[in-house]
């Protein structure tokens, strides 16, 4: 016989509320203690933090980590701070192309929250790796100030993550999440710093009320200047899924919107190339059991790299995103943004003013544009 203990653990699973791609940022440096701000999306219990060194050739080792709750600044609500263990271990040390996941803490972390994720690292060197721009203020000194809850030591602001890429809690059985892979756009560029008004962030203020669907965790996994096929500004998507998007815990959806910078980019990258791309990623994430919605590319005439070559690429792309019956779903970004006077166009009252990105309305606009319902899918 089962008990109700027992019966209730496996009516519960680990579920990303938060995630950031991780990529190649900066020179590592030892004896500095990072804090790190990241908003939840999915509450839940027993947080855990999953630290990377996914791009670093020496091992990182990271002294003390703590996790707490923000009350303002770099000042966290007192008492919240807790030390985060490694396998029972208080220190741990993390080898090049690794990542570790934290023992789970005790408590609750609530949705739409602002936690505070404190490292210190002890020894480094070579490459760092983490997410450079995280459209969020985080702090870094140096020295051991970890364990603190004052703001004191914490002068320094910084606009990226560093180690840090993803947190997840324990949730109901039947609650998910949806990881969005894209660039720029949805890593929340023209987007207000310090206001999570990426149209991840939107998506996810949003499915926390929707009851059509269990999905509620929401990881972005954007990457300023990402490309579908080709590394650059990080690895490809393609390069990246399995450790951004396919590794997650409770994934049950892919959200694939990339494609504007191949396009963009004057290498001459065709619509048929891109959409193998796509193919690519659509088989991969069915073929682990996950739904894939897509997202239609918006349009970037004024953009300096629009030209018509490039336009005519997006619209054929655009023609399989919505017509070719291989993605699970589709939300239409183009249609929701575009001008309804020149189609190749932002429209401007939705433009970040770049002609590429939209401001904090397009990104509320491309949230609203997603069925929530459209999330789920039978697989």
């Amino acid at each position: 016989m089962v008990s109700a203990s027992a019966a209730g653990e496996a009516s519960r699973h680990q579920v990303v509320t938060w995630g950031a791609s991780a990529d190649r940022l900066g020179q590592a440096v030892a004896d500095r203690s990072y804090r790190l701000v990241v908003r939840t999306s999915v509450g839940g219990s027993r947080p855990r933090v999953r630290l990377s060194n996914a791009f670093g050739d020496r091992p990182v080792t990271f002294g003390k980590v703590y996790a707490g709750k923000r009350e303002e600044g770099a000042r966290l609500v007192p008492g919240s701070n807790r030390r985060i263990t490694f396998g029972g271990a208080r220190s741990v040390t993390v080898a090049p192309g690794d990542s570790v996941t934290s023992d789970p803490l005790p408590g609750r972390l609530a949705a739409q929250s602002d936690l505070v994720v404190s490292l210190y690292v002890a020894e480094a060197a070579g490459q760092a790796t983490g997410h450079g721009m995280a459209m969020q203020t985080s702090y870094v000194t140096g020295g051991d100030h970890a364990g603190e809850e004052g703001e004191g030591s914490w002068s320094e602001r910084i606009g990226s993550w560093f180690y840090l890429d993803a947190v997840s809690v324990e949730s109901a059985a039947d609650t998910g999440a949806v990881v969005a892979l894209g660039d720029s756009i949805t890593d929340g560029w023209q987007s207000t710093t310090d206001t999570n008004r990426r149209w991840p962030d939107y998506l996810s203020r949003r499915l926390q009320g929707a009851s059509m669907t269990g999905i509620k965790g929401v990881a972005n996994e954007g990457i300023s200047g990402n490309k579908v096929l080709a590394d650059g500004a990080g690895q490809s998507a393609l390069a990246r899924l399995q450790r951004d998007v396919l590794s997650q815990p409770g994934v049950r959806t892919v959200f694939l919107f990339e494609g504007i910078n191949d396009i963009k980019a004057h290498t001459g990258v065709t619509s048929a190339q891109l959409i193998d791309g796509y193919r690519q990623i659509i088989d991969r994430a069915h073929a682990a059991g996950k739904c894939v919605v897509g997202g239609t590319v918006l349009p970037f005439k004024g953009w300096s790299e629009f030209d018509a070559a490039g336009e005519a690429v997006r619209q054929e792309v655009n023609g399989f995103i919505r017509s070719s019956g291989e993605l699970d779903a589709v939300a239409d970004f183009d249609k929701a943004l575009r001008s309804p006077y020149d189609r190749e166009r932002l429209l401007p009252a939705l433009d970040g003013g770049d002609h590429l990105h939209p401001n904090d309305k397009g990104m509320r606009v491309m949230a609203d544009a997603v069925d929530p319902a459209d999330l789920e899918c039978d697989r």
